[in-house]
């Protein structure tokens, strides 16, 4: 693994490239999940939520490994805790203003007749993926290739099974064919191409920026997971699978911080 790390940061010298190139490859493992949705007839609502938790759970710990920790090292513990508080504060006004559709949970934000239901969907996907993109592109833009490499790999991983879940959800959802429904999957992860490359552009150009752009990342991570994710994977009776996965997520990126840091 160290062979590919060197490999990538002598292939991509500058850190908004990193960026750049970071956040294609997480938004192509995104679509490899959606594109599944092609030849997966049929998935049960319990791997669904398991699968969901273990993504909760690999976001979990590289939110602290990859972004808090590191943070606090780079600029200590106080400018972290601001960029925590501002992503959670951030997303839970996005949350609240920004018209969006959950498949469970229903519609949030200010109601709006003139946004069909399927971008109502794809908004909501959208504004959990926007966090995932940002944090890799802050973590490339620190200059700490090893580090950054394992948090994209670790949210490509977890985007695999979310891909998926995005596109079988809009099919339950109504929202047309299985082709809609995987390209429903791949818009909603375009948002992290962009964002990985402003966030790996705003630290790389701004250096004192990057322990409270860290903490932003990871607070904004963490606000999904709680308020997102897991309450999802609570409403249909099986939260002991959901929870089960989100610990094997967790166990995962630890041992992947370990033994490749």
């Amino acid at each position: 693994m160290d062979k590919i790390i060197d490999w990538f940061a002598a292939a991509f010298p500058s850190g908004v490239l990193r960026g750049l190139v970071g956040g294609l490859i997480i938004t192509a493992m995104n679509m490899i999940g959606a594109l599944a949705v092609l030849v997966v007839r049929k998935v049960s609502d319990k791997f669904l939520d398991i699968s969901l938790g273990f993504a909760a759970g690999v976001m979990l710990a590289a939110s602290f490994t990859s972004l808090i920790l590191p943070g606090v090292e780079y600029g200590g513990i106080l400018p972290v805790l601001a960029g925590i508080a501002l992503g959670a504060l951030v997303l839970g006004i996005g949350d609240q203003v920004v018209p969006h559709l959950h498949a469970v949970k229903g519609k949030e934000g200010i109601a709006s007749s003139k946004i069909a239901g399927v971008w109502l969907f794809i908004i909501a996907i959208t504004l959990h993926n926007m966090p995932e993109g940002l944090a890799v592109g802050v973590g490339f833009g620190s200059g700490n290739v090893k580090d950054a490499f394992l948090l994209m790999l670790a949210i490509g991983i977890q985007n695999i099974p979310e891909g998926l879940a995005v596109s079988l959800s809009a099919i339950s959802a109504g929202y047309g064919s299985r082709w809609y429904a995987m390209f429903v999957g791949v818009r909603a992860g375009l948002v992290e191409i962009p964002l990985a490359l402003l966030g790996a552009w705003a630290v790389n150009g701004v250096k004192a920026l990057l322990p409270y752009a860290m903490g932003f990342a990871a607070g904004a991570m963490l606000y999904v997971i709680s308020d997102e994710i897991i309450p999802e994977t609570h409403r249909k009776g099986h939260e002991r699978g959901a929870t089960i996965g989100t610990l094997v997520g967790v166990c995962v990126m630890l041992f992947l911080d370990v033994s490749l840091g």
